[in-house]
């Protein structure tokens, strides 16, 4: 991996991690059209450390007070009911689902999941899954309506990013939309809840930085590249959604799904 491809990959992953299109498969599509080796789903894992940095730096004032409130209120039963000590809870339990399916599933994901056709289908329906979530959202919920059913249930959708073409912001905004939220608030707590999953799979595949696919300065670049080009993102995608559906999220799913499997059944690309 030379220095401008992993300048491209960072791009790549800061510019999808946050937007409801998939990373995943943009780092799978951009390697393979451009002729380049599959970086692996361990690179993709690494390099989200970044754009989780992005997140930390992004909202480390709501973070900081999260972590603070819920810690006091484990001895101060006056705090249990304060919305940042619940929504520790939120987010630590939310991510259960996401980490028990992810180790279980671990080597499917490293391994057969990283094929065009499945992230081809995975976009579109996916895609049009996000689309009936926007039909039927009722958007009257802010992130202060959140409890603990919720919360889960977010979780749960969380664990569809695991299909690579699905999106984990896609999943758990989708997620969201269905249980009445509004975009704004599905996205922020989308963020808050991707921080531990993220984290923890990134620490996870750390060790395997310097071994095959993993070259120390190609899997610097692209981290830090994610973290700048991600920290932008995030401050866009928010400012974007208080006036604006995610309707233009899931044409571009659409259209590229369907080019994949075009290109796909044409022989152009491999789908492994």
């Amino acid at each position: 991996m030379n220095f401008v491809q992993a300048t491209v990959l960072g791009i790549v992953q800061g510019l999808t991690e946050f937007l409801p299109i998939s990373s995943s498969a943009h780092l799978l599509i951009v390697p393979r059209l451009l002729d380049w080796k599959d970086p692996g789903a361990a690179f993709t894992a690494v390099i989200q450390l970044g754009t989780m940095l992005a997140v930390l730096i992004y909202f480390w004032r709501d973070i900081v007070r999260i972590t603070v409130t819920w810690f006091r209120s484990l001895f101060n039963p006056d705090l249990r009911h304060h919305l940042d000590a619940r929504m520790g809870w939120y987010v630590g339990l939310g991510t259960i689902p996401v980490s028990v399916v992810g180790l279980a599933f671990n080597s499917a994901i490293e391994g057969p999941a990283r094929n065009l056709w499945i992230n081809a289908g995975s976009l579109i329906v996916m895609g049009l899954v996000l689309l009936i979530a926007e039909w039927a959202a009722r958007q009257k919920r802010e992130v202060g309506d959140l409890n603990m059913r919720d919360g889960l249930i977010i979780g749960g959708f969380q664990c569809l990013a695991l299909i690579p073409g699905s999106s984990r912001s896609g999943s758990t905004i989708t997620g969201g939309l269905f249980l009445g939220y509004t975009r704004e608030a599905a996205a922020r707590y989308s963020f808050l809840l991707s921080i531990p999953a993220v984290v923890l799979s990134g620490l996870f595949e750390l060790r395997k930085v310097g071994e095959g696919t993993l070259p120390v300065a190609g899997t610097a670049i692209a981290t830090v590249v994610s973290f700048v080009v991600g920290y932008a993102s995030i401050a866009w995608l928010l400012k974007f959604l208080v006036r604006h559906s995610t309707l233009v999220f899931v044409y571009y799913r659409v259209a590229l799904g369907g080019i994949l499997f075009g290109l796909l059944a044409a022989g152009a690309i491999a789908a492994t």
